[in-house]
């Protein structure tokens, strides 16, 4: 059985990313290369749990992250569960696996005072880039969307009269965020610079580069970690973590976690409660202050 039809499989019938699809074929390519080195070049679809078992071991062995391991083996028991769909083989040799232990990754999101730092002194706006890019971190910052979901938007998803913004998420599944009134202002400012670009060739999408082709994630990551490095001293300046920004700010203003839980178009709320330490840790702070106990 080859890739080919597996990547298929993901792409077409699972609704994956071409992000995610690469992902799952490398790390079962890293399993194929262990195998041919160490086990005569057999296939992965013919080999049983103690193979696999040594390859987790050399992973371990080059100081490779648990969590990192977890996910390659995530992958290959993915592709495990389609052969059995296809029949290619009897039985999954990871149905028994337990993952590896992983300590809790705790990740801080950038301040209110970080945001109106970068909002309000560190971006240029008068000209394209500029007003693009305040854009790009005021959406995420408004609306706590996903890098691949704003890289995605087209001008049809955007209804300024109903202030309202339709979001293709994972599986292909549509919800509508509402937007606030300083988005619409920015959006109407970054579409004036926009209309001005010559040979526009990705006419439907809303962020393009200053060459008028759709923007890509690696552009979106370079923006802002280059506004966020200027204002903030966190190891991590990403798309992700002003997502988790927007999710614990709301928090900590009181929102309900179940409608956050809709905004950011996760399927469960414990996706949703990863982001409630630091609310908690908040709600601490004003407790200790607040408590008529703690006024003595």
């Amino acid at each position: 059985m080859s890739l080919k039809s597996f990547s298929d499989y993901l792409l077409l019938e699972k609704s994956y990313s071409k992000h995610t699809v690469l992902a799952y074929t490398r790390d079962i390519e890293n399993f194929q290369d262990f195998l041919s080195k160490h086990h005569n070049s057999v296939t992965v679809a013919e080999v049983g749990y103690s193979e696999i078992r040594q390859w987790i071991v050399t992973l371990v062995d080059r100081k490779i992250s648990n969590r990192t391991i977890n996910r390659k083996v995530s992958s290959l028991n993915t592709y495990y569960k389609f052969l059995l769909k296809t029949e290619d083989i009897d039985a999954n040799p990871l149905k028994k696996h337990k993952a590896l232990k992983v300590g809790k990754k705790v990740q801080l999101p950038f301040s209110e005072r970080e945001l109106k730092l970068v909002l309000d002194d560190a971006i240029g706006i008068e000209d394209f880039e500029g007003a693009r890019n305040h854009l790009i971190i005021e959406l995420f910052y408004a609306t706590g969307i996903r890098r691949i979901e704003l890289v995605n938007i087209k001008l049809s998803d955007i209804d300024i009269g109903n202030n309202q913004l339709k979001v293709i998420g994972k599986r292909n599944k549509e919800r509508y965020v509402p937007l606030i009134d300083s988005i619409s202002k920015s959006l109407k400012h970054y579409l004036r610079y926009r209309s001005e670009l010559n040979n526009i060739e990705d006419k439907t999408f809303l962020f393009l580069t200053k060459k008028g082709l759709k923007i890509y994630e690696k552009l979106v990551y370079r923006i802002i970690n280059k506004y966020f490095s200027m204002a903030s001293t966190k190891a991590k300046c990403s798309p992700h973590v002003l997502r988790h920004s927007f999710a614990t700010h709301l928090l900590n203003q009181g929102a309900d976690l179940n409608a956050i839980k809709e905004l950011l178009g996760h399927t469960s709320l414990a996706a949703t409660q990863v982001y409630t330490h630091n609310s908690i840790a908040e709600l601490k702070k004003v407790h200790s202050k607040a408590h008529p106990r703690n006024q003595r």
